[in-house]
């Protein structure tokens, strides 16, 4: 099977203000990390108008590497 290298866009990411300046990052309804400070003005500011899955996903470490198939068949993970 030939594989591309092209990875699926990040999905299923959302996020929040609260009223204290921290924002929320959520994956599928859970709190994936929590931003506080000059992280979060500074997230806020990137975000911008856009969508944000990918930036969400490389802050919470939660975005596909190309190796999960590998890992996945790998004798130690059976």
């Amino acid at each position: 099977m030939y594989h591309n290298g092209a990875m699926a866009a990040p999905t299923g990411f959302d996020w929040h203000e609260q009223s204290n300046g921290d924002v929320v990052i959520t994956h599928h309804g859970k709190t994936a990390t929590t931003l506080r400070g000059r992280r979060a003005a500074e997230f806020i500011e990137e975000i911008g108008e856009g969508d944000g899955q990918d930036l969400m996903a490389r802050l919470t470490g939660n975005y596909k590497r190309g190796n999960e198939r590998k890992a996945r068949n790998h004798p130690r993970n059976r």
